[in-house]
C-alpha cells in the first residue's frame, strides 16, 4: 500500500500539486492515469459534436439589467443553480468553437457538471458556485457608492437579498481593515476561490449577468407549520389570502411574502399583453410609491422619537412618553391605551366558550 501510494503521488497524482488556472481541479475530472477527461474527450470528439452546443449571448441586447429585464427572465432566476451552470457551460462551449475556428485552441475546454464533483464516490454532490471577487466588489459599489437599494441590486445581479447584505457588510469591514492597515488573508482567499466554481462578472460584456441563485424563494412561516382544518362553503372561492388568514390573522399571502413581489406583477402584466414601455412605466411608478411609503414610515418614527424623553441610567435607559386617558376609548379597550393588553383575558380562556366552528360563512 505504501508503494502504491508513492507511485500514485509520483505518477497520476502530480497533477494535483499545481491546480489548473480557472478550473476546480477535482479528482473526478481526471482518469486513473492522470489525464484530464474533458481535454482527452475533446481530442477524441469530432468537430460536429461541438457544434451541438448552442451559443449563448449572441443575440441578447445590451442594456441596463433592471426590474423589467429581471422580470422577463424570472423563470430563469427561479431555476436551479445547475441550470445556470449549464447555460454558462454552453456559452463557453460556443466560445471554444469560435476559438477553434480562428485557430486559438490554447485554452482548456470548459468544465462540465462531472468536473464539479469533489468526492468521486458521492455522485449526487456537486460543488456549488460562489461569488467571484469582481462580483462582490460590484455589489458593494452599487449599494454603498451608487446608493441603490438591496432588492434592486438583488434583481440586477441575480443574488438573494440576504447574500447581498452579507457581501456589503463583509466588504465594508474589509475596507475598514485596509484603512486601519490590518493584514488580510489574501493568499488563503485566493487559494479557496481557485478550488471552487465561481459566478463571473464582466462589466465590459453587454450580456446579462449569470444568475447566481434563485432570488424569489419563499421562506416557510412558523405559523404554517401546524395543521388546521378550516370549514369552507362549497360556493366560496378560497384564495391564498384566505389561507393566510386561516393560519394567522396577520399572515400575508405568498405573492406578498416573497422577496420580490414586483417581479410577479411584471410577469402578470406581460401575460396581459402590455408593451415593454408600459411595463417599465408601471414598474417605475411602483418603485416611486414604495420609496414614498418608506419615507413616510421614517418620518413617523422620527416624530415618535421626538415625543419620547430618554433618561439614561446606570444599567437601563428610562423612556417617558406623554399619554392621554382618552386614548383607551369608550370601552377601555382602545389599542392606543397604555396597558390595554393586560387585564382582558382571551375569550377562549373563559369557561363555557365553544371552541369548534358552529357555522360556515358563505
Amino acid at each position: 500500500m505504501r508503494r502504491n501510494m508513492y507511485a500514485w503521488i509520483n505518477g497520476p497524482g502530480q497533477v494535483f500539486k499545481d491546480p489548473l488556472p480557472g478550473s476546480t481541479n477535482y479528482m473526478s475530472a481526471y482518469d486513473k492515469t492522470g489525464n484530464l477527461i474533458r481535454k482527452r474527450d475533446r481530442a477524441e470528439t469530432p468537430e460536429q459534436d461541438i457544434d451541438k452546443a448552442p451559443e449563448e449571448g449572441g443575440s441578447e441586447k445590451a442594456g441596463a439589467w433592471g426590474v423589467e429585464g429581471a422580470a422577463a427572465d424570472e423563470e430563469g432566476a427561479g431555476e436551479a443553480v445547475e441550470d445556470a451552470l449549464e447555460k454558462e457551460m454552453r456559452r463557453q462551449a460556443g466560445e471554444e468553437k469560435r476559438n477553434r475556428a480562428e485557430g486559438k485552441d490554447d485554452k482548456l475546454p470548459p468544465e462540465n457538471l462531472e468536473d464539479l464533483r469533489p468526492f468521486p464516490l458521492n455522485k449526487m454532490f456537486r460543488s456549488q458556485p460562489v461569488l467571484s471577487e469582481e462580483l462582490r466588489e460590484a455589489i458593494w459599489a452599487r449599494v454603498v457608492k451608487d446608493g441603490v437599494s438591496v432588492p434592486v441590486v438583488s434583481v440586477e445581479f441575480g443574488v438573494s437579498n440576504e447574500r447581498v447584505g452579507a457581501v456589503v457588510r463583509l466588504k465594508q469591514m474589509e475596507k475598514e481593515w485596509i484603512g486601519e492597515g490590518k493584514t488580510l488573508a489574501r493568499p488563503y482567499s485566493k487559494a479557496v476561490l481557485a478550488m471552487l466554481p465561481k459566478t463571473p462578472y464582466d462589466p465590459k460584456n453587454n450580456r446579462r449577468p449569470v444568475v447566481h441563485e434563485s432570488i424569489n424563494d419563499l421562506i416557510v412561516h412558523p405559523a404554517t407549520r401546524q395543521q388546521i382544518w378550516e370549514p369552507v362553503s362549497e360556493s366560496r372561492r378560497f384564495t391564498r389570502v384566505d389561507a393566510g388568514r386561516a393560519f394567522d390573522a396577520s399572515l400575508l399571502p405568498a405573492d406578498d411574502r416573497i422577496p420580490h413581489p414586483e417581479l410577479v406583477l411584471v410577469e402578470r402584466e406581460s401575460l396581459a399583453g402590455l408593451s415593454k414601455d408600459e411595463r417599465t412605466q408601471l414598474a417605475a411608478k411602483r418603485m416611486m410609491d414604495e420609496q414614498a411609503k418608506r419615507e413616510k414610515v421614517e418620518r413617523r418614527k422620527a416624530e415618535e422619537a421626538k415625543r419620547m424623553q430618554v433618561v439614561p441610567g446606570r444599567r437601563w435607559d428610562f423612556v417617558f412618553q406623554d399619554v392621554s386617558v382618552e386614548s383607551v376609548g369608550r370601552d377601555g379597550r382602545g389599542a392606543g391605551g397604555v396597558g390595554w393588553r393586560y387585564g382582558f383575558p382571551h375569550e377562549d380562556r373563559k369557561k363555557g366558550q365553544v371552541k369548534i366552528p358552529t357555522r360556515v360563512e358563505g
